[in-house]
């Protein structure tokens, strides 16, 4: 036998053996087993920022667990119910719109010109549909608005004077602009948490037929200008979902979380390198976000329930829970 016969044969032998190795090594993979699933979960935030224990005393804690654990009880009973992920999110923002401890709906910051001007978001990961509404200024809840733009219209954002039109049209409810700031922000705990807002709210939730859906609502950043308009009511930025790997909500910087389009890119590490939800939100908050100077947190839920609370601040107001009973409500890092 010459060499190069004897090369040819072993050419053969190493196809041979690599063809008999594939289906045990396609066999072994495929008998992984699934993270554990919930029935439903349901995570919240109502905002991130630099808090402690001296500007963040024990008694204004417990009043904002209170407000968070309120919020998570509504959306909890009604994803046990069998409610749609669609509607808890919707019921529980609504809720933390009109609760003035935060940046959102009635307790919305100020702009420069001394208004309140809104932003909200939410998406279905069921469909990727979406919907949002930009610097309202007369529309209660925002994040219905946005809920109808995602389902009664074909467009995803409406803006302004065009979103408070298409809210009259399709009948939600309107305010004057002055409900935003009654007599009871000045009351004696509005003034002692004024300082303390770190915001934005946000929901995400898992219901029983495995869909998920993401919301944020927003009053935006204190003394902005100019109709400035943040991450909170951009899809893929500030709100993303997608049944296929996760929900997310942001709250922060929302110029950095645009830029780096945050919630979209924490879906994409888990759709394309395989990480689990909690290794790509810190990938994305703790590591892609500081190293621009980017400063927030997200909550998020992958396809299962399972939850990640990442912040690159000393805190975030957050709140978690599951058809198990399992349960969380806290603030510090």
């Amino acid at each position: 036998m010459n060499y190069r016969n004897l090369l040819t044969i072993l050419g053969f032998l190493a196809i041979f053996f690599t063809a008999c190795k594939a289906p045990a090594d396609h066999t072994s993979s495929s008998k992984a087993i699934a993270p554990e699933a919930f029935d439903y979960a349901l995570v919240i935030h109502g905002g991130a920022g630099n808090m402690n224990f001296q500007n963040l005393p024990e008694e204004n804690q417990n009043i904002f667990k209170q407000a968070l654990d309120s919020a998570l009880q509504l959306g909890l009973d009604l994803l046990k119910e069998g409610g749609t992920s669609v509607d808890a999110v919707e019921v529980v923002i609504r809720y933390m719109e009109d609760n003035p401890l935060f940046n959102a709906g009635r307790g919305a910051v100020f702009t420069s010109e001394g208004k309140n001007e809104l932003d909200a978001s939410i998406m279905s990961g069921r469909d990727l549909n979406a919907g949002a509404v930009a610097g309202v200024t007369d529309i209660r809840h925002p994040i219905s608005a946005a809920r109808a733009v995602m389902e009664q219209s074909e467009h995803v954002m409406f803006a302004g004077k065009g979103a408070s039109v298409f809210a009259e049209q399709v009948g939600l409810e309107m305010v004057d602009p002055s409900w935003f700031y009654t007599e009871k922000s000045f009351n004696t705990l509005q003034r002692a948490l004024e300082n303390e807002k770190h915001g934005t709210v946000g929901c995400v939730a898992l219901d029983k037929e495995g869909n998920l859906c993401a919301g944020t609502s927003t009053g935006g950043m204190t003394n902005k200008k100019f109709g400035r308009i943040g991450d909170s009511p951009i899809i893929g930025a500030g709100t993303y979902a997608n049944n296929a790997t996760c929900g997310v909500s942001a709250t922060g910087h929302g110029e950095y979380f645009i830029r780096w389009t945050v919630a979209h890119q924490i879906s994409v590490l888990m759709e394309y390198k395989g990480y689990d939800v909690e290794t790509a939100a810190k990938e994305v908050v703790e590591k892609q976000l500081v190293e621009v100077g980017g400063s927030g947190g997200v909550v998020c839920l992958d396809k299962y329930g399972h939850p990640a609370m990442v912040t690159n601040t000393s805190g975030m107001f957050r709140a978690y829970g599951n058809s198990d009973g399992e349960r969380l409500v806290a603030i510090f890092k």
